[in-house]
């Protein structure tokens, strides 16, 4: 099967995987496409695979160095997922601000009243569903941010507890800091372990001072992109590093 065959296949199936074209060193103009999972299609060189899990999980075009040869990557695969569990007003912002940056938005409540479309309009997909039912049918992968909104032990914990057990990038609880705490002793009486609790956020969001729910949204939806991109979110003008997402990513040899 030929390259390009296989990348229109990729965008019909909506896999995800990641074409290395060598831009200097040999072979030049070589190419290298790593679909996840681990096939390689074309020419180039075998070692570019080794770096295409990250890359992927990273979800951004780069240059890579490597010893005497530079490649760019482009990364292929559907838009990344937003699951938000609480059908409640946050929720709704939460969709219209991901909507903005192109994520697909999924919003469930076991609470039928609740996940309707009348009060959740912008969301892709609503599911009416106990927490453990949603996630099993989501299945977030490493391309999805959680948020759970609901305030509720009987939702937030079996909530959080699936999404642990998930390769969810992102897992965010909103809630007061005493709330948190209050959760975060009944997760780890659950069994959760302490290094587990620090894959969550909670309270979630970046520190601007939000107060209503649309600056909530951009609040959370901010963290969920600087946690994408490995910065920690604070202001530019004191940032030590690039302004954009790393360009060029050299690898020892």
């Amino acid at each position: 099967m030929t390259l390009i065959r296989r990348l229109v296949e990729i965008g019909e199936r909506g896999e995800r995987a990641v074409l290395f074209t060598v831009i200097e060193g040999e072979p030049r103009g070589a190419k290298l496409l790593v679909v996840e999972g681990g096939e390689t299609v074309g020419e180039g060189p075998a070692e570019l695979a080794l770096h295409a899990d990250e890359i992927q999980r990273r979800g951004r075009n780069r240059l890579l160095e490597l010893d005497g040869l530079l490649a760019f990557a482009e990364v292929y695969g559907p838009p990344p997922r937003l699951l938000v569990y609480g059908a409640v007003d946050t929720a709704e912002a939460l969709c219209r601000v991901a909507r903005l940056v192109g994520w697909t938005t999924i919003v469930a409540d076991a609470r039928a009243k609740f996940a309707t479309r009348e009060r959740i309009p912008t969301a892709d997909e609503l599911i009416v569903a106990w927490p453990e039912e949603t996630f099993a049918q989501v299945e977030p992968d490493h391309q999805t941010a959680v948020v759970v909104l609901t305030h509720d032990d009987k939702f937030d914990e079996p909530a959080l507890l699936a999404a642990l057990r998930s390769e969810a990038f992102y897992i965010g609880a909103l809630g007061s800091r005493r709330n948190q705490e209050r959760r975060r002793e009944r997760l780890l009486a659950a069994g959760v372990e302490e290094a587990q609790l620090e894959r969550i956020s909670g309270p979630c969001g970046l520190d601007i001072g939000a107060d209503m729910q649309g600056e909530t949204a951009i609040s959370i939806i901010g963290e969920i992109l600087a946690t994408r991109a490995g910065r920690e979110g604070g202001q530019l003008r004191k940032a030590k590093h690039r302004i954009h997402v790393e360009a060029q990513e050299s690898v020892p040899s």
